[in-house]
Order: C-alpha cells, then sequence, then structure tokens
C-alpha cells in the first residue's frame, strides 16, 4: 500500500473543448456561408463582372472610391446612436464585419447580431445595446425618406413622372401593411410575457438616450449626418456605374430612383435588401427613361462593387473578430 503522498495521480477527466470547437465553427461559418451563396448566385456576378470589364475605367474607380467612401457610414451612424464612445477601429472593422453578415440574413438581422455582440464585448449593457440598434434602425428610413420629400420638393417637374406616382390601390396596400406590422408588434409585446420586459427595458433606456444623444452636437452629427449621407454616397456609387456603362440619366434622377425604390421596398425582409430593391430601382429608372438594359446593367455592376467585392474580406474580418473574442 503506498502512502497518500506517494500515491499515484488519477488521469483528469477527459475534456473535450466545446467552447473552443464551436469558436472554430463560427470562425469558418462565415466564409462558408459566402462560399455557398457564391455558388448559388455565380451567374449574377460573372455577369455583372464580364459587363464591368467594358466599362469606362474612369468612372469604375469614382465608384470604388464611393464604395469605400460608403463603409465609413454605417460606424458613424452606430456611434452617433449610443453615448458611450467606442474604439473606432474596432468600431470600424465590426460594421465591416456586420456588412458581411447583413448579406447572408435577411432584414439585417446578421448586422445587427454582430453589433450586439460587439457592444457587449464593450461593456455596454443590453438594454442599452438593444436601444442603439433600435434607434439606428429608427433613423436610417426617417433621414432616406426626409432627404426623398427634399428632392421631391426642390425638382418635382423634373422628378415626378405617372408611372412613380403610386396609385390609390397602391397607396392603401402600404398603409394597410405598416399598420399591421405594427399592431403584430403590440400584440407580440402584451402576449408574449418573457419578450415584454426586455422589450420595455430597451425602450426605456432608448427614450432616456434620445433625449441625451440630441443635447450634443457630436452626435447629433453623426447620428443625422450619416443616415442622410448614407444613401446618397449609395445612389452615387449607382450613378457612377452608370455613367460608365452609358446611362444618360443624371445623378439627381438617379439618386431620386434609389431613394424612392429604398423608401418604397427596402422595408421588405430580403438579405441586404437584394432583390425587391433592385427590380424597384431598374422599374424607377426605366419610368425617369433609361433603357431596360442599361438599367438592369448599372444595377448589377452596383451590386457587385457594393456587396461582392467586399463580402469576401468583411467574411474574413468577421472570422478574425470571432477568433480575437472581439465578438
Amino acid at each position: 500500500m503506498l502512502p497518500l503522498d506517494d500515491a499515484v495521480p488519477l488521469p483528469s477527466p477527459i475534456r473535450f473543448g466545446a467552447p473552443r470547437l464551436l469558436r472554430s465553427a463560427l470562425v469558418l461559418l462565415p466564409v462558408l456561408a459566402i462560399g455557398a451563396w457564391a455558388a448559388v448566385d455565380w451567374r449574377t456576378v460573372y455577369d455583372g463582372t464580364a459587363r464591368l470589364g467594358s466599362a469606362d475605367p474612369g468612372w469604375l474607380l469614382l465608384a470604388l472610391f464611393l464604395t469605400c467612401l460608403g463603409w465609413l457610414s454605417a460606424p458613424c451612424i452606430r456611434q452617433g446612436a449610443l453615448p458611450e464612445r467606442l474604439p473606432a477601429g474596432l468600431l470600424i472593422a465590426s460594421q465591416f464585419a456586420a456588412g458581411a453578415a447583413n448579406h447572408v440574413l435577411p432584414a439585417s438581422i446578421g448586422a445587427h447580431a454582430v453589433t450586439l455582440r460587439f457592444l457587449q464585448g464593450r461593456g455596454i449593457p443590453l438594454a442599452r445595446a438593444t436601444a442603439s440598434l433600435a434607434l439606428y434602425s429608427a433613423v436610417k428610413p426617417i433621414a432616406r425618406t426626409l432627404v426623398l420629400l427634399v428632392f421631391l420638393a426642390a425638382f418635382p417637374d423634373v422628378l415626378l413622372t405617372g408611372r412613380l406616382v403610386p396609385d390609390r390601390r397602391t397607396s392603401l396596400l402600404v398603409a394597410g401593411a405598416v399598420a399591421l406590422a405594427l399592431i403584430a408588434t403590440a400584440l407580440l409585446v402584451t402576449t408574449v410575457r418573457p419578450l415584454r420586459r426586455p422589450l420595455l427595458d430597451a425602450l426605456r433606456c432608448a427614450l432616456t438616450d434620445v433625449r441625451l444623444l440630441h443635447t450634443r452636437p457630436a452626435r447629433i452629427l453623426a447620428l443625422w449626418g450619416g443616415s442622410a449621407a448614407a444613401p446618397l454616397i449609395q445612389a452615387s456609387v449607382l450613378f457612377a456605374v452608370g455613367a460608365a456603362v452609358g446611362l444618360s440619366l443624371s445623378w439627381l434622377q438617379v439618386a431620386f430612383a434609389f431613394l424612392a425604390a429604398n423608401t418604397a421596398v427596402g422595408a421588405v425582409p430580403a438579405p441586404g435588401g437584394i432583390g425587391p430593391v433592385d427590380a424597384a430601382v431598374v422599374f424607377a429608372m426605366v419610368a425617369l427613361g433609361a433603357p431596360m438594359n442599361l438599367s438592369a446593367t448599372a444595377v448589377i455592376g452596383y451590386r457587385v462593387l457594393t456587396v461582392w467585392l467586399p463580402l469576401l474580406p468583411g467574411a474574413l474580418v468577421l472570422s478574425a473578430l470571432v477568433q480575437r473574442k472581439v465578438l
């Protein structure tokens, strides 16, 4: 019988390292998702790239510069929606990664999930982080609609055509859909008890933060200025691509078509707005006098630059942030 001090130690229990395996899977998941999407939608990417290959390189270079400039708008708006100051480098990286996630999952779920994880990792309480996401989601369409109304008020004769003015039936359908969404949200909050407490906490925090943020000029400029500038930058990318392929519409007409299409169908829960918004933009540009083939080519080229070009780098940044436990 060995003395107690000289006893052979028992082997430690086997640990499978589930958290490490899960994190490794999350690191690979964005890249795998992008690969699967590329395989499914390869024809669109190929056609768009081939058409851009014969376009004016000067205009394409301008479109590429504007695309890179647009990547800074989301971090600007995110910072404007939060009282706490976030590290600029990590904020930009997280929003670049969120852009990749946004084009995989519908209704901005991917981007909001990435941002929520980032904010919690920076020590932001859940209620305040959720309130920040809600404020970000609410201000963007409001600012876009205000810019659209400014365009209509300043240039009604240039922009309004009979095909772009919605008829009474369409207006009633839109109003009914908005009312139905509000009623469904109210019923969900009142009937599902587990959701009531966190949603009410987020609402109280949002109201407090809105009052606080609007006492700071820098936050007002970042939130509202960034929200108004973002769609104009995106419209400028579309205009530059259109000019590169020979589209004859002015910047004002292209910007109006882009704003009107996003305002009309931007709430449709498609990943990154791809699909419904594209069709609406083509319809709006054709209604303003552009040829169908050039309008479709411009929209495809716009998607190649703004979606496919940053998609793989964004997925790699997302994987790196997960591996470094920033997310």
